[in-house]
């Protein structure tokens, strides 16, 4: 099956005071959603404030991006959080970050899990269930990016809460449709033709091979270009023209 139309979402704003990681400006050139970190994994207010406004000009959707408080371990570390805790600190960050949002003429379009609590609410029900009790206590009924079949995905159906499934042109899968975690090696894929094709497939056929090389259903509205890799945005331009070549609107699912 053809796929008429795919958003196309990176991780932005992942800097802290001097220290900055993506090419925020030339990303928000190429894709459509803005996964804005909200200062728990990575991120401050001036840096969310700019890519707000940034984000706002150009017409792209701004998303927050939550995450475990862990600067130092960059969202990346599976913490143990209370879910009375973790839903208020999702409260806090998607509050935030909506300060700017509307300062920059814009809004917090939807959310997003960062790292390893994208990974846990894969399976973990408390986990998933604290994080949409967080989307619910800020106020908006918003759209949660997650994977596909994803315990967050279930729970937050059943709050009536809008769900968007994501597939990443970049990271490895399993043969069950996970993602293969970034302690093993192969987990990241680096080379451009190989990112560019996958991108397509999954665009297009709701197809990718998984790392034992079996074809893997993904039926995915978003497809994730990770902004963090070197090359990063000459490889978004690519992959965006090949879409739009194949046929692939590429447009903003919010």
């Amino acid at each position: 099956m053809t796929r008429a139309s795919i958003d196309l979402n990176a991780d932005l704003g992942e800097g802290f005071g001097r220290w900055r990681l993506t090419d925020d400006e030339q990303l928000l050139s190429v894709v459509t959603s803005a996964n804005v970190a909200c200062g728990f994994h990575a991120g401050d207010a001036v840096t969310m404030r700019r890519v707000c406004e940034l984000a706002a000009a150009r017409g792209v959707r701004i998303g927050a991006q939550v995450s475990y408080r862990d600067l130092a371990g960059f969202g990346r570390r599976s913490m143990d959080v209370p879910p009375g805790e973790l839903a208020a600190e999702v409260a806090y960050q998607i509050g935030a970050l909506e300060v700017f949002a509307r300062a920059a003429g814009s809004r917090v379009s939807y959310v997003k899990p960062h790292g390893a609590l994208y990974n846990r609410v894969v399976h973990d029900e408390e986990q998933a269930a604290a994080v949409v009790e967080g989307v619910l206590l800020a106020g908006e009924r918003l759209p949660v990016l997650g994977l596909p079949g994803s315990t967050l995905h279930t729970v937050a159906e059943k709050e009536r809460l809008p769900v968007v499934t994501e597939a990443f042109a970049d990271r490895a899968y399993t043969a069950e449709g996970t993602l293969v975690p970034r302690s093993q090696e192969g987990a990241v894929l680096s080379d451009p033709a190989t990112v560019v094709e996958r991108s397509v497939s999954m665009a297009r056929f709701g197809v990718v091979t998984s790392r034992c090389g079996r074809p893997v259903g993904v039926r995915a509205r978003s497809l994730c270009l990770h902004g963090d890799t070197p090359g990063a945005v000459a490889l978004a331009r690519e992959v965006r023209g090949r879409l739009e070549h194949a046929g692939v609107r590429v447009e903003a699912f919010a």
